[in-house]
């Protein structure tokens, strides 16, 4: 705990007591008239004073103006012995005499605010005496030494995944334990490693490992900290940080987000940064004077590996660019085997099924996933993670928290049941499209209901084919709620656009159109003031333009049409689905396969004959209407009696 300077303890008493003896012979001379002391013996004389104090420095007391007021009064004593016996003849009641007031209420009245101002002084001195190491240390680097320090050491054990990464930062923890193995052969180590990938793919964590494996200091700092409001100071931590390093080697320099002092340098358009381009010039010059025999390796990262200055990507700075990419299936479920040490889970949680409902999900939100987790089964006092709190926790990152207080009616809610059975149907019809692991017409966030399918395996490449299915099911919920109410509504507006984005990126990159042909006719994504290309418009003519439009309908048009030629096929099962969504809210994937087989589900309360006879009987109508074929209209208009449809 810091201690207190006296200096500053003693100023304050001081101040306190001097404005308190300010404020209070300020309040009394205030109140108190000041007269001559021939008035004081007129007043006197006039028996108009009541009381009277005596003292060697004043004379006060009260008396009574003309008007009749008493007042307090202060005057001057003067040698007059005839005081006493005038107070005594006219009547002044009470007279005393005080003795001389102390030394220090008039030294601290005259005196105070010189003192005032010579204890600021003293305090402001010693503050600058110890200050000063501050002051000298404002462009010092703000890294820290997390190398030697007691807590646990990160090591490769505790990075999941990322197996390609850790074994190209193998290379540098054999360095930093035995140089000379590379040294004697003539081979030099690369002086910097940089690190990118999408955000939350731990690329921090691979950087503290690395120092954690080779056993050696550690600095980490941010991109920010190096660039301030004054010129020359980022220029200055870059050397600072530098000269740590070889103090300290070997060791590992690790600056994370790099991009906010790489940036590319000023193009000529939209201005420049000098203090920030002269914190990267310093930066360049001191990887170029780094030696590698020194054992010190710089490790940068950052998720905008594409807006760098070539000048530090070039051999000789950062000769080593590794890649940290987005864990596939099986990093996923070692990524959760780690965040899953420290929570009690159920026997029934299967970590393979998680990965491979989360594709696309980096470290950090698998990390997320499982505290999400957490908290839901202490929310319901469980004393363990179940697989059910695993999923609801996946449903809640993915679409949101379930909104049970939104009422809906009962035509909304056969809309939404028609739409999500859409794509559940024609998911399950065509062949290449992935498995259906859960429809819900739960809403979630701003999603009245949807359909989730999961991937058998992580896909890389995804064929014409499997695109044209993606846009017949993506319009298979549009497409049901057409042919069931003869209405459309707003719910497919996200799935309109997905649709419309996956057809123009067909035609514009994957050269997936005929008429078109492989030509790649997609907008520049470069961005501007980047030197590179500050042209936003489009790279074709009107007429392609036109073509392009052309197809890309071609393309809506034909898969919707799939789509209703697949709906309308299928009707009784398509009516099932409905059912059975809206007296459950959430079908499994394995319920889907037995209504698609013709099987029962077991009803929800076992003991209960008349849900399974009722369903029966609704069965029944929907195939007989099906097969009659009963218009939409009449489906629609209340043929099928039930609390359920």
């Amino acid at each position: 705990m810091k201690k207190k300077n006296p200096w500053f303890i003693f100023f304050w008493i001081m101040l306190f007591i001097i404005v308190f003896m300010l404020i209070n012979s300020a309040k009394q001379k205030g109140q108190e008239v000041d007269l001559e002391y021939s008035q004081f013996k007129q007043y006197i004389k006039a028996k108009s004073v009541s009381k009277v104090i005596v003292s060697p420095d004043f004379i006060k007391g009260q008396f009574r103006d003309t008007d009749g007021v008493l007042k307090k009064f202060k005057t001057v004593p003067m040698d007059d012995p005839n005081l006493i016996k005038d107070m005594e003849d006219n009547n002044v009641l009470e007279f005393s005499s005080a003795q001389r007031s102390g030394w220090l209420a008039p030294i601290l009245l005259n005196w105070g605010p010189i003192i005032l101002l010579i204890l600021f002084w003293f305090w402001m001195m010693r503050g600058m005496a110890g200050g000063s190491k501050q002051a000298m240390s404002f462009g010092k680097a703000k890294a820290k030494l997390a190398g030697n320090n007691n807590a646990k050491k990160v090591t490769f054990k505790d990075v999941a995944g990322c197996d390609e990464a850790k074994e190209e930062l193998q290379e540098i923890i054999e360095f930093l334990k035995d140089p000379a193995k590379f040294q004697k052969l003539g081979g030099k180590i690369p002086k910097g490693v940089l690190l990118f990938g999408s955000p939350g793919t731990g690329k921090t964590l691979l950087a503290k490992a690395v120092a954690g494996e080779a056993g050696v200091p550690f600095f980490s700092s941010s991109g920010s900290e190096f660039v301030e409001m004054f010129v020359g100071v980022g220029a200055s931590r870059v050397r600072d940080l530098f000269d740590k390093g070889r103090k300290s080697a070997p060791c590992l320099l690790f600056i994370d987000e790099i991009d906010a002092v790489g940036r590319h340098r000023f193009a000529g358009i939209g201005g420049g940064h000098d203090e920030r381009e002269q914190t990267l010039n310093q930066l360049l010059v001191e990887m170029d004077g780094f030696d590698t025999k020194e054992g010190v390796i710089l490790i940068a990262a950052t998720n905008r590996p594409d807006v760098l200055d070539p000048a530090l990507l070039r051999p000789g700075r950062f000769d080593r660019q590794v890649v940290v990419p987005s864990p596939d299936l099986k990093d996923r479920e070692e990524i959760l085997a780690v965040h899953s040490k420290k929570v009690t889970l159920d026997k029934d949680v299967n970590l393979n099924i998680i990965a491979r409902r989360t594709p696309g999900f980096v470290g950090s939100d698998l990390a997320n996933l499982v505290n999400e987790a957490a908290l839901l089964a202490a929310r319901h006092n469980q004393k363990s993670v179940s697989m059910k709190n695993m999923e609801e926790a996946i449903d809640r990152i993915l679409a949101g928290p379930q909104r049970k207080s939104r009422l809906m009616s009962d035509r909304e809610k056969k809309v939404i049941a028609y739409h999500e059975a859409g794509h559940t149907l024609i998911a399950k019809l065509l062949p290449s499209a992935d498995p259906v692991h859960k429809v819900s017409i739960v809403p979630r966030g701003p999603a009245l209901g949807y359909t989730l399918q999961l991937p058998e395996e992580d896909k890389y490449l995804t064929s014409k084919t499997e695109l044209l299915d993606r846009l017949s099911i993506l319009f298979g919920g549009r497409v049901a709620e057409e042919v069931v109410f003869s209405e459309i509504t707003t719910g497919a507006q996200n799935d309109i656009a997905k649709a419309t984005e996956i057809a123009t990126r067909m035609v514009t990159e994957f050269g997936m159109s005929d008429k078109v042909g492989p030509i790649s006719l997609q907008k520049p994504t470069q961005e501007v003031f980047l030197g590179r290309d500050i042209s936003s418009s489009d790279r074709h003519s009107g007429k392609t333009s036109e073509i392009i439009d052309e197809e890309v309908k071609n393309i809506i048009d034909n898969a919707k049409e799939k789509s209703v030629t697949l709906i309308k096929e299928n009707m009784s099962v398509l009516n099932k689905i409905v059912y059975y969504l809206l007296e459950r809210e959430n079908l499994t994937g394995q319920d889907i396969d037995k209504i698609i087989k013709g099987e029962e589900l077991s009803p929800i309360l076992e003991d209960s004959k008349n849900i399974k006879d009722d369903k029966e009987n609704t069965l029944e109508k929907l195939d007989v209407l099906v097969e009659k074929n009963v218009t939409k209209k009449e489906i629609l208009g209340g043929n099928i009696q039930s609390e359920k449809i």
